[in-house]
């Protein structure tokens, strides 16, 4: 634990948050902290999400983003044949499934259905992907909405480098 770690009343470390605030950080590390609050069942996962949400956001223009966040996150989950990887929240980049979440998000806002459609495949291992190209259209929606735009260049992050291990993609670190 880092000296600027601290730990609360209930034993929980708890990690500064990341400093970088861009859209594609954003849905990472929001895609990240609702993956963790499924998986474990632990509230403090979604509250450090929406934190990160209404920090950048503001907290009105964040309740309609983590709303779509969060349906987004779960029509990923109910339609995966897979379980979707992520890192922990404290972690400065991000993981081959997270950089696919961020590049499906940024096909959507950028109108590019191919690429949509080839990233929730990747992402899902499904070929039941209609509801989360749905979802992920309404999520790209209101972050547009909140004046998060991803840039374009994130949909290429599909195609990014790996290193050997397959960690990290190298267009999206944070």
């Amino acid at each position: 634990m880092s000296i600027h770690n601290k730990i609360d009343k209930i034993g929980r470390v708890q990690v500064p948050p990341p400093r970088k605030t861009g859209a594609e950080w954003l849905v990472g590390v929001g895609f990240r902290c609702w993956l963790a609050g499924y998986d474990t069942g632990d509230i403090a996962c979604w509250e450090t999400g929406w934190n990160a949400y209404a920090r950048v956001l503001g907290a009105e223009r964040a309740k309609r983003a983590v709303t779509e966040l969060a349906c987004w996150v779960r029509a990923v989950r109910t339609s995966a044949s897979r379980k979707i990887e992520y890192y922990p929240f404290g972690c400065a980049g991000f993981c081959r499934d997270e950089c696919m979440a961020i590049s499906l998000i940024a096909a959507s806002q950028h109108h590019r259905c191919p690429a949509m459609r080839a990233c929730a495949l990747a992402l899902t291992g499904s070929s039941l992907v209609e509801p989360v190209i749905d979802a992920a259209n309404a999520f790209a929606d209101a972050l547009q909405e909140a004046d998060q735009l991803l840039s374009p260049e994130a949909v290429a992050a599909l195609a990014a480098p790996l290193d050997g291990a397959g960690r990290d993609c190298r267009t999206l670190r944070n």
